[in-house]
């Protein structure tokens, strides 16, 4: 028995997990580290939003990069889970490229990015839930993988986490068994919306591990629950858009991740996990910091440029320009279509783009050619 619950002998003759409600009892301890730790978090956060609203030059709508940050965090997180997806297969399957070696999971990653914007959109009218999380559940598990595995439903039967083919017997973690799991949710769901005060970011590191020890799903359950750290970052006000892809800490530092997720379980020890949350924080706001800072930076140099060599079809490059950054692979007539032009018109323009070498053609065809983004898309593929 530790501060975070017990494992308590099942009738099948397995040992499952049943957690205490939160928040820990004794009170987590704030000491000198952790409280450093959280300032420079909140530091991090601030520093982020405020880049995005106070920028010198801000894009118009902040959206144009928000989709690049949804697909990374969607690309990330689908990764922890096993998948072979990368940000620029989701982009090639967007725009419709479909080629033989395509990793089959896009669709996972497509999903998440669904079920990202489903919780945005619902967050606007509703408070985080179980409710919400069911329906964010199913709309991540739809047609894809794990898909018969009850998507948005709360599990009734037993499962476990380890390697694959290993007994529930020698499993790295057993979570609740399924007579305890709505009980779980239940506490669960009213620290979400305990008034009691607390730091919002020790408040929602304990959330996401609380939720991945009860484990609700069959299927999804970590992606469920790093959704719901970003959730509850704008559901809070300290960030106004998604646009903090934790997942890249978490999969850099995946081992740690699991240990400290585990040692809350096993030692009780919530101290230890919610240092390396935080410091995990700290250092991906501070990475999306400066890469919104380089794009607002190419988005400047590329209006400059189509400002002084594109002529009288400035004002198209423009346009087309502003759609490269929620597109950022585009055909001729996609083009077209934006602009209302012909074809020729279109593909003239898009000459320009890549002589001053702004975007690149992918295909080598002299028909159906396609465009990409590559000085954008590459900001996101560094980290």
């Amino acid at each position: 028995m530790t501060r975070s619950g017990a494992y308590v002998q099942q009738l099948e003759g397995y040992k499952a997990f049943i957690p205490t409600p939160l928040p820990p009892n004794p009170p987590i301890r704030v000491d000198e580290e952790m409280l450093a730790l959280l300032s420079k978090a909140y530091r991090s956060l601030g520093r982020l939003d405020g880049s995005i609203q106070a920028s010198p030059n801000p894009l118009p709508n902040p959206d144009l990069f928000v989709f690049m940050y949804v697909k990374k965090e969607a690309v990330l997180s689908s990764q922890i889970e096993g998948t072979q997806a990368s940000i620029n297969d989701i982009l090639e399957a967007e725009a419709n490229i479909f080629r033989s070696n395509q990793p089959n999971d896009i669709q996972e990653v497509i999903n998440y990015i669904a079920a990202m914007n489903l919780g945005r959109k619902k967050l606007t009218k509703l408070p985080m839930s179980i409710r919400l999380v069911k329906e964010i559940h199913a709309r991540l598990m739809e047609g894809v993988r794990g898909n018969h595995l009850q998507p948005g439903e709360i599990r009734q039967s037993q499962n476990w986490i380890g390697a694959s083919g290993m007994s529930i017997n020698s499993a790295t973690f057993v979570p609740p068994p399924p007579s305890a799991v709505m009980s779980a949710l239940s506490d669960f769901e009213k620290f979400l919306h305990d008034p009691v005060p607390m730091p919002d970011l020790i408040k929602i590191g304990l959330a996401h591990a609380q939720f991945e020890t009860i484990h609700p799903f069959l299927d999804g359950n970590g992606r469920v629950g790093r959704l719901l750290i970003i959730f509850l970052l704008c559901e809070r006000g300290i960030l106004t858009t998604p646009i903090l892809y934790i997942s890249h800490f978490f999969k850099a530092h995946r081992l740690e991740y699991y240990d400290r997720l585990q040692a809350t379980r096993d030692h009780g020890d919530w101290e230890g996990w919610l240092k390396f949350f935080l410091k995990g924080v700290a250092l991906v706001a501070t990475q999306a910091t400066d890469t919104f800072q380089n794009i607002v930076s190419l988005r400047v140099n590329y209006r400059q440029i189509i400002a002084a060599k594109f002529g009288r079809v400035g004002a198209n490059g423009a346009i087309v320009l502003e759609e490269f950054f929620v597109r950022p692979i585009m055909s001729v007539n996609d083009v077209r279509e934006i602009l209302k032009v012909s074809y020729p018109a279109a593909n003239g323009l898009m000459n320009k783009f890549v002589a001053h070498k702004m975007v690149e053609e992918i295909t080598g065809q002299s028909r159906n050619r396609l465009f990409r983004f590559s000085s954008y898309i590459n900001l996101f593929s560094e980290n």
